[in-house]
Parts: structure tokens; sequence; C-alpha cells
């Protein structure tokens, strides 16, 4: 949205852009040819110079609301998104709070930066409900690096908490290097938010990051079928830096990447973060880590 100003400037801009003045400016077009016409000694010079006047408002109103308001390019095809409803939802909330200039989201591809992610990301979620988007559930693969990092993203945590309140399944997939998994200092913060995330009512599984292939160790969230969220540079919101990608089409391919990390049965990742927190919880607990139990359990996985 434009900048609210108070200056005279402003002030005077705004006014242009006035749905009100437009009408205005609009309706006194048609009038003054039809007075000019009934009253025989108008003289036309004055005319012509009031039709000038109107038609220079108009125009710098028009050039003002196109550097005021950044209007995004409608779908090129709505049909080929994966879900079509849940697309012009999020197109429409963009091109009302105009976070940044989205213009190529109308190729169903949207680039955002660090500062913008986690709003970005609250509004994939709200969505996700208000669409009716099938299925409710939230695929998260968070490459674990410091976990102090996911807790103070108070805004994405609320949405979350709302999301499975309202009946929706959140499965969050933490992967973490194998060296940090056998340190107490991060195991200790690592199942501090793994139970948050548990109070929430999302299901925490795990994953050793040296034991995956390159494409399967990828910060990304699926939203249901309609759109996936990748981070494709580290984000620095400090210095707005990062950069993150949405797409809203072949989402199904990052779903598949992501099930065959999650697993199933006694492999799954829900099942390796289980065995983890039995081994390190009591030592943890009793403050007696020792490195080698750590490093033989997180080796079994």
């Amino acid at each position: 949205m434009p900048e609210q100003r108070s200056d005279p400037i402003g002030r005077v801009t705004n006014a242009l852009g006035s749905p009100a003045l437009g009408a205005v400016v609009g309706i006194a077009g048609l009038a003054v040819p039809v007075i000019g016409w009934a009253v025989e000694r108008v003289n036309v010079k004055v005319l012509l110079l009031v039709q000038s006047v109107l038609i220079l408002v108009l125009v710098a109103g028009h050039l003002w609301m196109r550097k005021a308001y950044i209007h995004l390019r409608k779908a090129n095809n709505l049909k080929a998104m994966d879900d079509a409803r849940y697309y012009d939802l999020v197109r429409s909330q963009l091109e009302r709070e105009l976070i940044s200039d989205y213009g190529e989201i109308a190729d169903g591809h949207l680039r955002v930066y660090a500062s913008e992610v986690p709003r970005l990301s609250v509004l994939l979620i709200k969505t996700l409900t208000e669409a009716h988007s099938e299925p409710q559930r939230i695929l998260a693969a968070d490459l674990t690096t410091n976990p102090a990092l996911l807790t103070q993203r108070r805004e994405y945590i609320a949405a979350n908490r709302r999301f499975t309140e309202a009946g929706g399944r959140i499965d969050r997939l933490f992967i973490v290097y194998r060296d940090d998994l056998v340190k107490a200092d991060f195991a200790g913060p690592l199942l501090e938010l793994i139970g948050h995330h548990r109070d929430l009512g999302v299901t925490c599984g795990l994953a050793v990051r040296d034991r995956l292939r390159a494409d399967q160790a990828v910060d990304v969230v699926v939203f249901a079928a309609a759109a996936v969220l990748v981070e494709e540079e580290q984000g620095d919101a400090e210095y707005n830096r990062g950069r993150s990608s949405v797409y809203f089409k072949g989402v199904e391919r990052w779903t598949g990447r992501f099930e065959s990390v999650w697993g199933h049965g006694a492999d799954s990742a829900p099942r390796i973060l289980q065995a983890y927190e039995a081994a390190v919880r009591p030592m943890l607990d009793a403050g007696a880590w020792d490195d080698d139990r750590a490093a033989r359990t997180v080796d079994t996985f």
C-alpha cells in the first residue's frame, strides 16, 4: 500500500489519487461540453482550456496511481497451478499488502528475501485453511544448525498453532549434522525446541544430514498440494540476506522428496527421533553427558 504522508506534497498526491476526485473530474469532463453546447455565448477558447485542465488532472492522477501501487499480473494460466483457488487467494492478498514487487507470481513462482519470509510463511499457512485445500497438511523440513533461531519466529509459531487447532496436520523434520547431535550443548536446545513444537500439535521427526543426498537436505515447507516454500540461500534477517522461492506448480515433486526422508515404520523419522531421545535425554537430565554413547546412538540411525 502507498505510504501515508502528512506533508503538503503528500496531501496533494493523495488527493490526485482519490477516487472521489476521479469521479468529480469525470463528471465535469462530460458536463463541460454539454454546457458549452447549451450556452451559445461560451468562449470556445475557455471551453478548450477547461477541458485541457481536466485532462491534465486525470493524467496526473493516473501517473501517481501507477507509481504508488504495484499491480500484479494475472496468472498466465490459472489452471496450470496445482491448486488454482489457493494460488488466487495468495496472489490477491499479496496485491493488497504489497510486501514487495511480486510481478513474477503470474508465472507460478515467487521470490522473497530474508525479512519477507516470516510474513509470507504466515500468509501461506492462513490461506491453506481459507482455501479449503486438501490435504490440510504441512510438511516442513528444517536444516537445523541453531535451534534457538526457530523459537524466535513467534508469528509463524502462532500460525502453526492455529492451523493444528483447526484440524490441520503438521509434520516437521529436523535435519541435523551428526557432529551436532553428539554435543550436549546442542542436544539440549534441540529437544527443548522439539518439545515446544509438540505442544503446538506438530508431529516431529529427525534425520541425520550427513546421511542424506543433496536434493533431500533442503529447507522446505510444503503446503498441502498447493505451494512449496524453498530456502535457496541461507537467511539472515538482521542484514536482510537470504533468498527463498515459493512455487505454485510442481508441488508433488517436493512432497515426494520429503516423504522419502520421513519414511515409514521402524526407520521413519519419528522413530529415529524417539530412539535419539531415549538415549540422550537421561544423560541430559542427570547432567552426565557421554559423547561416545551419544555418537554410538547416532551412528545406528
